[in-house]
């Protein structure tokens, strides 16, 4: 068996299947179609994924095989997404609103959660958020806290929304310290000369010093300090 062996055999596979499929599960299913003297390794699948891959990248396929939604998938290459969009009516061409975003970030870091937790993170009611979010599958109900009153659904993301967003697993969101890294604020630095302080204090006499720096920074209680 050889690499070129498996090559459409994980291709049919990839194509004929209804979810993604994971190279583990690639690595069985393919095997299942040979003798058992002829068994594929892992090697042998991952470097064949690596072929298909390199195949479908040509500018020739409105198309590639990628890992999105947990597994392997034949997906449409971006420049045509509006064109194949039209297939789903308009689920996926409307944005989502500011408040359907927030709702979702909230469940994608916290999850699973319940909606008294997104809400207390919110500060307003979530239940049309939710209901959105619901319908167009990129959240599912995955239990129920069973340790809080009443015994709440518990939402999380669904491989809808590792598809919708182009990852594969929810580790590869970015983390909260990367996405608030933008954010922070740097203390200002403040450069003057003690010439100039010197006119505008009058108990400053030692002009000797005129020439040097003194460089001043903003703490974060937002007082003026020595750098």
């Amino acid at each position: 068996m050889t690499i070129q062996d498996i090559i459409p055999h994980i291709e049919a596979l990839i194509f004929a299947s209804d979810k993604p499929l994971t190279t583990l599960e690639l690595t069985e299913l393919v095997n299942n179609s040979f003798a058992d003297d002829e068994k594929a390794s892992l090697d042998m699948i991952e470097s064949a994924l690596e072929g298909i891959q390199e195949k479908y990248s040509a500018e020739f396929y409105p198309f590639g095989v990628l890992q999105s939604g947990g597994g392997w998938q034949f997906l449409t290459k971006k420049e045509y997404h509006k064109t194949v969009a039209q297939l789903n009516g308009e689920k996926f061409l409307k944005r989502l609103s500011a408040a359907a975003l927030e709702t979702l970030a909230i469940i994608a870091y916290k999850q699973p959660v319940t909606k008294g937790e997104i809400e207390a993170i919110r500060g307003v009611s979530s239940d049309y958020a939710v209901q959105k979010l619901l319908e167009k599958e990129l959240i599912v109900i995955s239990g129920r806290n069973e340790k809080a009153a009443g015994q709440p659904l518990l939402y999380s993301t669904s491989s809808g929304f590792m598809d919708y967003f182009g990852i594969n697993s929810a580790e590869d969101l970015p983390k909260i310290r990367e996405v608030l890294a933008d954010q922070l604020v740097e203390p200002t630095i403040i450069k003057d000369s003690l010439a100039d302080i010197h006119n505008r204090e009058e108990d400053l006499t030692n002009e000797e010093g005129a020439d040097d720096i003194i460089s001043l920074a903003v703490s974060e209680g937002g007082e003026l300090t020595n750098s």
